[in-house]
C-alpha cells in the first residue's frame, strides 16, 4: 500500500503533464502572481537583482514546459519567449528535489541533473539565489507538501532512471 507521499508523487506524475495544455497567458498570470506574492520580501530586498534587465529560461524537459523570467522594478516577470542570457533545464523531479531541499543545488548541477546553459556567471548567481531563499517564506502547508513530495522523490529516484 502506498503512503500519502507516494500517492502525491503518483498524482503529480499524472497531473503535471497536463500543465503544458494550459494556455500560456493563464500560466503567466498564475506564476507571476504566485511568485511575486511568495517572494515579496526578497524582491523588496533586491535579492533578485541578478535578474534585473536579464532573462533566464526555466525548462521542465519531461513536462514540455518552459518560461522566461526576469525582474523589473522588484517584480518578477514571465514571458513565453524572450532574449534569454541563461537557461536552466531539468526534469520535474529534479526541480522538486531542489525546491524541497532534498538535494543540494551544487550536486544537481554538477551531476548534470539540472543543466545551466548560456551566461554561466548569471546562471551561478541564480543558483546561489535559489539556494539562499528561505523556505519559511512559503506557507507552512506548502512547505510541508514540498518536503514530503521531495522526500518521496528522493527515495524513488534510485528506482527510476533519469533522462534529460
Amino acid at each position: 500500500m502506498l503512503n500519502p507521499r507516494a500517492h502525491l508523487l503518483k498524482l503529480g506524475e499524472h497531473l503535471l503533464p497536463l500543465a503544458a495544455r494550459i494556455p500560456f497567458a493563464l500560466q503567466r498570470i498564475a506564476l507571476e502572481r504566485s511568485l511575486n506574492q511568495l517572494f515579496a520580501e526578497p524582491l523588496a530586498e533586491d535579492a533578485f537583482q541578478a535578474l534585473e534587465g536579464h532573462w533566464m529560461r526555466l525548462e521542465v524537459v519531461d513536462l514540455k514546459l518552459g518560461w522566461c523570467l526576469s525582474c523589473d522594478r522588484q517584480k518578477l516577470r514571465i514571458a513565453e519567449q524572450a532574449p534569454v542570457q541563461v537557461t536552466i533545464r531539468g526534469n520535474w523531479r529534479e526541480f522538486l528535489l531542489l525546491a524541497s531541499r532534498q538535494e543540494d543545488p551544487d550536486t544537481l548541477f554538477f551531476r548534470r541533473r539540472l543543466v545551466i546553459e548560456g551566461d554561466t556567471e548569471l546562471g551561478l548567481a541564480i543558483k546561489n539565489l535559489i539556494d539562499s531563499l528561505d523556505p519559511d517564506l512559503l506557507p507552512p502547508w506548502l512547505w510541508n507538501v514540498l518536503q514530503g513530495a521531495g522526500a518521496q522523490a528522493r527515495r524513488a529516484e534510485f528506482i527510476r532512471p533519469r533522462v534529460l
